[in-house]
């Protein structure tokens, strides 16, 4: 009998888990018995995950750019890999910003319905603002600063502080390039080797994805507000998913334009690492089955995705940029304002370099939207209002983040021709016939 793909497994085991949730919640116990028994085990899989993200980063962007031998391939490649991400993103905001104009979501929220929510989540708004105030207090270069570790290992402690490690990975790489080859490649065949351990290790987790996925979504469904609160939000949700769907819709498109691989293709390739960024909303954590199948399955070059891809996993965030600008103007028409085109001018902008700054961990997004909210008048505490719904819109926001490094990866590949990898079989018939 013919092996079950990972991806439909992953699937089985996202369904099994809110079934048996569901089923659980009708014993007096079955709560308790989910968080006690079972989440930890969801708990145990993003850890693991989270644990080889740093030696992966490490490994692979050391490898990547010290393979490279040239630094001009590099600026060349980096150059592109960061116009590309600024190009989607600011795309996102603006599809973001057309649906919630065009659905008009806050209209749908009562007063009566407002005041509940804000009761019921303020604790958490007011430590996600407190988050962004101190990043708001910090000079206009503290970012910029921020990217230079004083410490690697301290960095590397943290996954926090990925941008830290990014930069001393690709550090180290130009130095690897810049000194003789021979006394390089000792420290060359090093990392080779310890990439592939951190692969072998990512295949071994991997293998545990479907009972991971199972204990997570299970855990989701038993801690999730009332049924009351999510139909207040409805049309908030639907607004944003449509986004992210169009978002996805877009990669396709390009996918397909500049590379001539079919959507099929692709949504095949990445379809694994999508399901696990939903069930664990982090690119981070996901980064590993990110690379593994950007790589093996659709065929970029190790190189480029070592490169592009955990530069993506912290800086490229469509699907949160894109919840961004919705959540900030339905926001302001839940509280009934009315904000100018110069106003949505500004989120774009404000919601692009919040993007960019956003950690690629879960909840992130919502304290960069804080800085999104000031920037735009609109007021703080509303950011209550969407909190009871968010867990579940950035376990889809995450999937578009990554679904958006996969198509970066790919049409850099494209454009420094290093798409089409021997691992992947039968490459040629995946191309239309005009590029074969």
């Amino acid at each position: 009998m013919k092996k079950l793909a990972l991806h439909w497994q992953i699937l089985l085991g996202m369904v099994g888990g809110v079934l048996f949730a569901l089923l659980m919640t009708n014993f007096s116990w079955g709560s308790e018995f989910i968080s006690d028994w079972i989440q930890p085990f969801g708990n145990i899989f993003i850890n693991a995950l989270k644990l080889i993200a740093v030696p992966l980063i490490l490994a692979s962007l050391i490898k990547g750019i010290s393979d490279l031998k040239d630094i001009s391939k590099l600026s060349k490649m980096g150059t592109r890999t960061i116009l590309i991400y600024i190009v989607t993103t600011v795309i996102a905001v603006s599809i973001g910003l057309g649906m919630v104009n065009l659905i008009k979501p806050g209209s749908a929220i009562t007063e009566e319905t407002r005041n509940d929510l804000i009761a019921s989540y303020e604790g958490d708004a007011s430590i996600r603002i407190a988050d962004a105030q101190r990043q708001k207090e910090s000079g206009p270069l503290q970012a910029l600063e921020d990217i230079v570790p004083e410490n690697i290992f301290a960095a590397a402690g943290d996954n926090s502080n990925m941008l830290q490690v990014i930069f001393f990975a690709i550090f180290f790489g130009l130095g690897l390039i810049l000194i003789p080859e021979a006394t390089a490649k000792p420290v060359k065949d090093f990392f080779d080797g310890f990439n592939e351990v951190i692969l072998k290790l990512i295949d071994l987790i991997m293998l545990t994805a479907p009972y991971g996925v199972f204990a997570l979504l299970a855990a989701l469904v038993v801690e999730s507000p009332s049924a009351d609160l999510f139909a207040a939000l409805a049309m908030y949700a639907v607004t944003v998913v449509a986004g992210l769907a169009l978002m996805i819709g877009f990669y396709l498109m390009i996918v397909w334009i500049f590379t001539g691989t079919t959507p099929g293709f692709f949504e095949n390739g990445i379809a694994p690492a999508q399901l696990l960024a939903f069930s664990t909303s982090s690119s981070a954590a996901t980064l590993p089955v990110t690379m593994e199948r950007v790589e093996e399955h659709l065929g970029v070059h190790e190189e480029v995705a070592s490169f592009v891809l955990p530069i993506g996993a912290t800086i490229n965030m469509d699907g949160t940029s894109l919840y961004q600008a919705v959540a900030a103007v339905f926001i302001a028409q839940a509280f009934g304002m009315d904000l100018s085109f110069g106003a949505q001018l500004g989120i774009i902008a404000t919601a692009t370099l919040a993007s960019i700054g956003s950690a690629a961990v879960p909840g992130a997004g919502m304290v960069m939207l804080v800085i999104v909210l000031a920037q735009a008048g609109i007021p703080e505490a509303g950011l209550a209002l969407i909190f009871a719904v968010d867990r579940p819109l950035d376990m889809c926001r995450t999937t578009v983040n990554v679904t958006g490094d996969a198509a970066v990866s790919m049409l850099v590949a494209k454009s420094v021709d290093k798409l089409g990898h021997p691992n992947v079989k039968n490459w040629d018939d995946h191309l239309p016939k005009k590029n074969k």
